[in-house]
């Protein structure tokens, strides 16, 4: 409410608003109102005066209960009755709230919420009460704490808040717009525009919102779109408050007089099943704040700023003897609320006073309130002496608070190491006594233990049932819970829960804070998800991959540009690589090479993972190499040739590609030198195991410059002889790839060991000593973090389990040699920054990604990559320029430190794959993308039938006259078959629970002309040729019949995935309007990302909130008086039907405005829906008019 309007005098609150309240009381301030309120300066509470003991209370007449002070000459802005407990809450203009609890108005709780601004709405919740002030909303608990505070931009000046659900909030104010935030998020999720600003009170029905404008407007909007569907202009200088009930709206406010505003003593009142006003209604007093009050009668209760109320009917005539007057002790009341019982009032005046009126004397707020809790009281003088002596005193006696926080008992897993309890040995006598039948053992109890009861010993020194010391290369063998307590939740495998809507209702936001797309698991083969991450991140290689477009049917470098344009458009929604799994999946050399996973292998984790991305990440750089070397010009994808590397070499040959020579040196002296390149290197670890340091870049130049002793072809001996193998690097990669080869507990040991060196060796740099077995104290700590020792100190966390370097820094030497080292921020410090002097063949490579093998034995395992994104990706994705490291788990990303992306405790997180690139990587290459699909994918092409006839033709290619524009209309429908099917379980209760969602697969898509006039005529209908098996063809749904997708013996236009994801993928770009009926599932088989406002679905654009979706079919018989779908589903007759009901919308609704008239209809669809049962009728002479019109058609043009 706008109380500047109402009174000038409120101006003088503005000034003194957290000045020092003056300890002497005004002279019309009631005494006995104060309870407890500190008012003097040196702090000593005054003792609060006795309440009357009984106050007469005539029932069903509201009378003054109880009246107290919230804050002494500080005006109240807000008050609230607790929807959930028996508490009213009250605000002030110095932004500090305070509770009172029951009809007592006993003081619970008072905290400040704002340090500068007052108070202006409260909104009660379940676990807290929610604060709007000027540009600030918080929400903390009914005690004081802060569960989170939610900054607005500083131009915003909020008046008004609308909770719409149990986790959606609205908030309005005086600029244009109002903002949707997410409870749960605490996110804004969308911002409505307001035509006329100002919306300083909203409301809420099962109908509309309601919005009160400072113009003295009401506008009601629809619940869905939020859209003003009716608008009724009350007054004409400001609206002051407004109320709505039943079938009936009032309004007060202000109207514009010669001399500035007066209020208005009409209430307007307006009819809401008529959307008109009804006879205003005159009242006695100056009308500030109205209420319904419905308790027998649809009651209203009008309150003037002075203090009068006065109750009458909204359809009636007001009654001067109905008027009542609360006394408040400042000049003006500020505020008014009525509980949800309606058995209770309260008033706020300027002076900081809460008055109670009630129509009982023992009032309830609400009509089912839960119990406040309050402090409990000290028990220590009643708890009784414990005697410490006594070896059977139970220990239950001493009470411990019921708590969810960690005890400081509970030692972290860093302090601690958990042993297993060996089993005890078996009796000899035991042994030596048992008889056995079949393989039972019997034998007669010895009587030389306790019968049940094992000793407790641990083994300290006993390595041999120490599991924590081992890697092992797959969960089999390992213990049936080792270390559940190591794996971070962030890094535990992530899977999707579905229900019966599938995934509509996961909550992916839960995962994923950031607007980078993550992938989905649930897919076969997606255990590579991480390593496409990372090549996604890798800006050249995103580009070039993108830019790149071929012949082949299944190249994965065209699949892999594709997924990586849908993780571009994604604004924070997964992605799926359906159909690049699927191109990986056909690839002879994956067979080969064991990288497809059979199902079961991957449910229970019995691929060693580590080994499997390793291989695959060898296999995938060999493999776009040669997709990308490649230069044929495709004729089926014409204008698709440009290439985007040389004759000679592949762009991931520039990238990645290694120049060496290997030279073989046999014993008799002859030397053979052999040129060669590489895409990737393997650790090779030294065999000397001691303690000694070895830093990363040894073990690197080791790896890279290999010297090995095999037996080889000697031409001069002619036979194979002992010879010394070296190899010398001619020229160094822009992105450096390494294996780890981390396979056994050789090398993990190796790198464990080699981080406990280099832990010891950065505490002693940063001023410590530390030996084997000491722990630092606090003190020890201290010290090295003073600024005498460093400016910057890591802490012990920071340096535990770090053996990889951030960068490294390599220079070739004249004669082919290779140095390397780490390359530190010290460094930095001390030598200045790094730079790459290719001519002196000085190279700089900083970590850009890590990915890391998880050892979890509950769910066998899984594959997550630390990433580094940089400044271009925030910039598009975010509008930020800044580099930050984030964990991608699948769908789950989360930005870290960047000293996790080093840190493997191995433990439980074992290094796979490291990536390096070179500084300053990006300035050497075109980072341009240009679109590579063009008009001609959309032109006639041919069979892979061999039996097609023209005579079967069932679309007409579009015309160079024809193609589509952007916001034309295209009719969409497509086709499945299924691979796999469900994998589900049924719990104890009956309900089934799906594990596994069945595979999809697109077997035909349709697209028919929107416009023109071969209007319904289609231009796409393509059968999907698949190798893949295909468990249930879905006839009765789809259409798809046995032989439909062969090549050998099907009739239908049958064409690759490719080809037809090609069409598709130029319309969406081209910004067509694609118009069907549940396009979201078919769009997501398809594996496609198509922008919401180029997708008009016509199962929401027929849907009522919070109703069923409604079929085709029904609607189709509905609203056109057709009956489709009668034996099976035809995309054709499908699409067609969707833009047949589209255009009927449109006339409907008139093109969108007039919505009111358009929710008639859909109310009567619906009530027609319930009564058929959502049937359609079956016709008496069942015919098959189904394709009849289409094919007449066609063969006319």
């Amino acid at each position: 409410m706008n109380f500047e309007v109402l009174d000038p005098g409120l101006a003088e609150y503005a000034p003194a608003m957290h000045s020092a309240l003056d300890p002497v009381l005004d002279a019309h301030l009631n005494p006995s109102l104060l309870q407890n309120v500190e008012l003097d300066p040196e702090g000593v509470a005054l003792e609060a005066l006795p309440v009357q003991e009984s106050v007469h209370i005539m029932e069903g007449v509201y009378s003054e209960l109880h009246s107290v002070v919230a804050e002494v000459g500080v005006p109240v802005s807000v008050s609230h009755f607790d929807l959930h407990e028996e508490m009213l809450w009250v605000g002030s203009h110095g932004g500090h709230a305070t509770s009172f609890f029951g009809p007592a108005l006993e003081r619970y709780s008072s905290f400040q919420v704002n340090g500068s601004d007052d108070i202006r709405q409260i909104q009660s919740l379940e676990n807290g009460i929610l604060f709007l002030t000027k540009n600030n909303l918080k929400y903390m608990a009914r005690g004081g704490l802060i569960i989170f505070d939610y900054l607005l931009d500083e131009s915003e000046d909020m008046h008004s808040l609308l909770l719409t659900d149990s986790s959606t909030l609205l908030v309005g104010g005086l600029q244009n717009h109002i903002l949707e935030i997410d409870l749960n998020t605490v996110q804004e999720t969308q911002k409505y525009a307001v035509e006329t600003p100002g919306v300083t009170i909203m409301r809420q029905t099962n109908r509309f919102f309601f919005c009160g404008h400072t113009s003295g407007k009401v506008s009601l909007r629809d619940l869905r779109t939020f859209k003003v569907e009716h608008e009724f202009d009350a007054f004409s200088g400001s609206l002051s408050d407004f109320d709505v009930h039943g079938n009936l709206l009032a309004t007060c406010g202000f109207s514009s007089r010669l001399t500035g505003l007066a209020c208005d003593r009409f209430l307007k009142v307006y009819d809401l099943r008529m959307m008109r006003a009804i006879t205003p209604l005159q009242v006695h007093v100056d009308p500030a704040f109205l209420r319904f009050i419905p308790t027998y009668t649809s009651r209203l209760a009008i309150i003037s700023q002075s203090g009068q109320c006065q109750f009458c009917e909204p359809t009636g005539l007001a009654n001067p003897a109905d008027i009542f007057h609360v006394n408040p002790v400042g000049p003006l009341l500020m505020t008014f609320d009525v509980s949800a019982s309606k058995q209770a009032l309260a008033f706020g005046d300027s002076e900081g006073c809460v008055h109670l009126w009630t129509d009982s004397p023992e009032p309830s707020f609400n009509p089912y309130s839960r119990e406040t809790e309050f402090a409990l009281p000290c028990l220590v003088d009643s708890l009784p002496p414990l005697d410490w002596s006594q070896d059977l005193l139970p220990l239950s006696l001493i009470p411990v608070p019921l708590t969810t926080d960690t005890l400081l008992s509970d030692w972290p897993a860093a302090n601690s190491a958990p042993a297993p309890r060996r089993a005890p040995p078996v009796d000899a006598e035991i042994l030596r006594t048992m008889k056995k039948v079949g393989f039972i053992g019997y034998a007669p109890n010895p009587r030389t233990r306790l019968r049940n009861q094992i000793p407790y010993r641990l083994k300290e020194s006993d390595s041999e049932f120490d599991s924590f010391s081992q890697v092992t290369e797959s969960p089999i063998g390992r213990e049936e819970e080792p270390h559940r307590h190591m794996v971070s939740k962030k890094y535990r495998k992530v899977t999707i829960k579905y229900s019966k809507l599938g995934l509509e209702d996961f909550d992916f936001k839960h995962y994923n804070k950031t607007l980078f797309a993550g992938l989905e698991p649930h897919i076969p083969n997606a255990y590579c998800n991480c390593m496409i991450q990372v090549l996604y991140f890798l800006e050249p290689v995103r580009c070039l991959i993108q830019n790149h477009l071929c012949q082949k049917e299944f190249c994965l470098a065209c699949e892999l540009g594709f997924l990586f344009h849908m993780l571009d458009l994604s604004r924070g929604d997964p992605c799926q690589g359906s159909n690049f799994l699927r191109a990986f999946r056909t690839i002879p050399e994956a067979s080969a090479l064991g990288l497809i996973l059979a199902d079961s292998d991957e449910a229970s984790g019995k691929g060693n993972l580590a080994r499997l991305i390793q291989r695959w990440n060898r296999f995938i750089l060999t493999q776009l190499h040669q997709d990308l070397q490649e230069l044929e010009v495709p004729q089926a994808y014409r204008g698709a040739g440009g290439s985007f590397c040389s004759s000679g070499d592949s762009v991931i040959g520039q990238l990645f590609s290694c120049e060496m020579e290997n030279c073989s040196l046999c014993r008799c002296g002859s030397e053979t030198v052999r040129a060669s390149s590489t895409l990737l290197f393997t650790l090779s670890y030294p065999e000397d195991k001691t303690g000694k340091n070895c830093d990363f870049a040894q073990v690197l130049k080791r790896s890279i410059c290999l010297e090995q002793n095999t037996q080889a072809w000697c031409d001069n001996c002619e036979k194979y002889q002992p010879t010394i193998q070296t190899r010398n690097i001619c020229h160094l990669p822009d992105i450096l790839v390494i294996n780890c080869e981390v396979n056994s507990l050789k090398e993990a040991d190796f790198w464990r060991m080699q981080a406990e060196v280099a832990f010891k060796i950065a505490i002693k740099k940063h001023g410590g000593e530390i030996s084997k077995n000491k722990e630092f104290a606090l003190a020890d700590w201290k010290e090295l973090g003073s600024p005498e020792g460093m400016l910057m100190c890591p802490s012990i966390e920071e340096l535990k389990n770090v053996w990889l370097p951030f960068s490294i820094r390599m220079k070739m030497t004249k004669n082919k040699g290779l140095d390397v080292c780490n390359w530190t921020d010290g460094d930095e410090m001390q030598w200045g920054p790094a730079r790459a002097d290719e001519e002196h063949g000085v190279y700089v490579y900083d970590l850009m990604a890590t990915v890391v093998h998880i050892l979890d034995s509950r769910t066998g395992g899984s594959l997550v990559a630390h990433i580094k994104v940089g400044e271009t990706y925030h910039q598009r994705k975010e509008g930020v320029t800044h580099q930050q490291w984030y964990l991608f788990n699948d769908f789950l990303i989360e930005p870290i430190d960047k000293h996790e992306a080093v840190q493997f405790d191995m433990n439980w997180k074992v290094p796979a794959i490291l990536y390096y690139i070179k500084r300053n990587l990006n300035s050497k290459y075109n980072l341009n993308i240009k679109n590579p699909i063009e008009a001609s994918v959309l032109l006639a092409e041919a069979s892979l039938a061999r039996k097609q006839r023209k005579t079967h033709t069932t679309f007409i290619p579009l015309m160079l006259n024809e193609m589509p524009q952007v916001g034309d209309l295209v009719g969409l429908d497509a086709e499945f078959v299924t691979l796999n099917e469900e994998e589900a379980e049924l719990r104890s209760d009956g309900t089934k629970s799906t594990i596994k969602p069945s595979q999809m697969s697109v077997a035909r898509i349709t697209c028919v002309r929107g416009q023109g006039p071969n209007e319904g005529i289609p231009f796409i209908d393509d059968y999907i040729s698949t190798q893949e098996q295909v468990v249930d063809y879905l006839t009765q749904y789809s259409g798809i019949k046995p032989g439909d997708l062969d090549a050998k013996i099907s009739s239908k236009h049958l064409t690759t995935l490719k080809s037809t994801y090609l069409k598709l993928r130029f319309l969406i770009d081209i910004g067509v309007k694609f118009v069907g009926h549940g396009l979201q599932k078919d769009f997501r088989v398809i594996n496609l990302m198509v922008p919401k406002d180029q997708v008009l679905d016509t199962v929401y654009l027929f849907h009522m909130p919070r109703k069923r979706m409604i079929s085709l079919r029904f609607l189709a018989w509905y609203f056109l008086d057709l009956k489709i779908q009668g034996e099976t589903h035809d995309s054709i007759e499908d699409a067609r039907t969707a833009l047949q009901l589209y255009r009927k919308y449109l006339e409907l609704s008139k093109n969108g405005t007039e919505p009111e008239s358009f929710h008639k209809v859909l109310k009567g669809l619906y009530e027609k829906g319930r009564k058929m049962d959502w049937k359609v009728p079956e016709p008496e002479g069942q015919t098959s008019p189904k394709n009849a019109a289409v094919f007449s058609s066609v063969l006319a043009l």
